[in-house]
């Protein structure tokens, strides 16, 4: 099942669960939803994320130091769940902690806390057939990555046993901010378009009003993740960080309004 994106351009919100403490993660999800945030990704920290750059990465330690694991991060979804029920709410994961916790396991808290579905970054789709099996009988979405390096035959198989969104990255490399788009963003949705009727969200690099309303013009959502741990790290604990996340958050939305005016 597609997750719905209320807005256009839609905008999906990355969070490192435990980064400072459980208590902010739980306060600056709410806060970004009410701010304008169509779906949540709450990253599960895992002691070697190799698709991250050093903020998450900074930010994934803190939270395992923490002894945050991947059961809290369930926890913590169910909570954010009953206070936003509408809201989209995916896992964000290596699978290695899927594995540790148990597939099936996962997958039954995983629906029993009101995620939406997961997106495990390691997980090829070649190797996937049992995680989509698992995760289809709970009628729990599979989100994957696809990338600018990818063919044409490997992009169609990606979009196969994607449900829910597909994850366009916009540019060869890890997390992180930049100054600006990479020009295969783009190229790379009109490829994906061939493939899904599902909406396609950019990530990778998306960090600012200008940039957000760019991916806008050419994809259905953008993923926003490096910016807001950064702000979160900045900002402290509880109410300062998530009215930081919800004033950034606003910002984008009005930045987006205003080049979709002009």
């Amino acid at each position: 099942m597609p997750i719905n994106f209320q807005h256009k351009p839609g905008l999906v919100a990355y969070i490192t669960c435990g980064d400072p403490d459980l208590d902010t993660s739980r306060e600056v999800a709410l806060a970004a939803i009410r701010a304008g945030a169509d779906v949540l990704e709450l990253g599960v920290p895992f002691s070697d994320p190799v698709a991250d750059g050093p903020v998450i990465q900074a930010a994934s330690d803190r939270a395992v130091r923490n002894g945050v694991r991947l059961g809290d991060v369930l926890h913590l979804a169910a909570d954010i769940r009953r206070e936003a029920p509408q809201a989209g709410m995916i896992a964000f994961s290596y699978f290695n902690p899927i594995l540790r916790y148990g597939l099936d396991r996962f997958c039954d808290d995983s629906a029993r806390a009101g995620l939406d579905g997961a997106l495990v970054t390691d997980l090829p789709v070649e190797e996937a057939d049992d995680y989509v099996e698992h995760m289809r009988s709970r009628r729990l979405a599979t989100v994957f990555l696809a990338t600018p390096t990818s063919t044409d035959e490997r992009l169609k198989s990606v979009c196969d046993v994607c449900t829910g969104f597909v994850y366009a990255v916009s540019r060869t490399g890890v997390t992180g901010v930049r100054q600006q788009l990479a020009a295969d963003a783009s190229a790379l949705v009109d490829r994906l378009r061939q493939f899904t009727k599902l909406p396609i969200a950019v990530g990778f690099g998306v960090s600012n009003p200008q940039q957000f309303g760019e991916v806008g013009g050419f994809a259905d959502a953008a993923v926003v993740g490096t910016a807001i741990v950064q702000l979160i790290q900045k900002s402290g604990r509880g109410k300062s960080a998530a009215e930081a996340v919800a004033e950034f958050i606003g910002g984008l939305r009005a930045g987006a309004s205003a080049a979709v005016k002009a």
